[in-house]
């Protein structure tokens, strides 16, 4: 509701002097309207984070075929093919928490696991270079920290979605 001032003359109020009064006016834009705008933008936000994803999927696809068939693919591809699923879920996650617009402990943890799954497609991408083993126990450290920030309940604002739980409201009747 927009509010609006309406003029009222002499003639309209029995004589008396012109006076300002508030009058409320509809907005132009009906609420369904904006609503529905909402829920287009909001799938507009979520379209790249979506999009990712499914290359992500597409990629382990892939990845699996190398497993039927590596005789298909040139030497070394296998390489390539385990970290690109793993540095695309990594950018889709980042692009869909900054979507999400968490607070800042969320998106810090979100980052940390972000990070987890770039250094394991490091470890994928060069499994020969002498920093490797380090890429490796890096991820590793940084997905047990996850977990364990899970278990704890940290950042307290998230339910446990990030652990694939569903969030049900806790009741306080005593069962």
């Amino acid at each position: 509701m927009q509010s609006s001032m309406a003029s009222a003359s002499a003639g309209d109020m029995g004589g008396k002097a012109r006076t300002q009064v508030p009058t409320q006016t509809k907005s132009l834009q009906p609420d369904c309207y904006i609503e529905s705008m909402k829920a287009h933008l909001d799938r507009a936000h979520r379209a790249l984070p979506l999009l990712l994803a499914a290359l992500t999927l597409v990629s382990v696809v892939v990845l699996l075929v190398w497993d039927a068939a590596p005789a298909l693919f040139p030497a070394r591809a296998h390489d390539l093919l385990g970290a690109l699923p793993l540095a695309l879920i990594a950018l889709a996650y980042l692009v869909y928490q900054t979507i999400r617009r968490p607070g800042p402990a969320e998106l810090f943890k979100a980052a940390l696991l972000s990070i987890a799954f770039l250094l394991w497609a490091a470890n994928q991408l060069w499994p020969d270079s002498p920093r490797a083993n380090l890429y490796n126990d890096l991820a590793i450290a940084l997905f047990v920290l996850d977990v364990f920030f899970v278990i704890a309940g940290w950042p307290a604002t998230s339910p446990d979605e990030s652990f694939a739980e569903t969030y049900v409201k806790p009741t306080h009747n005593g069962r």
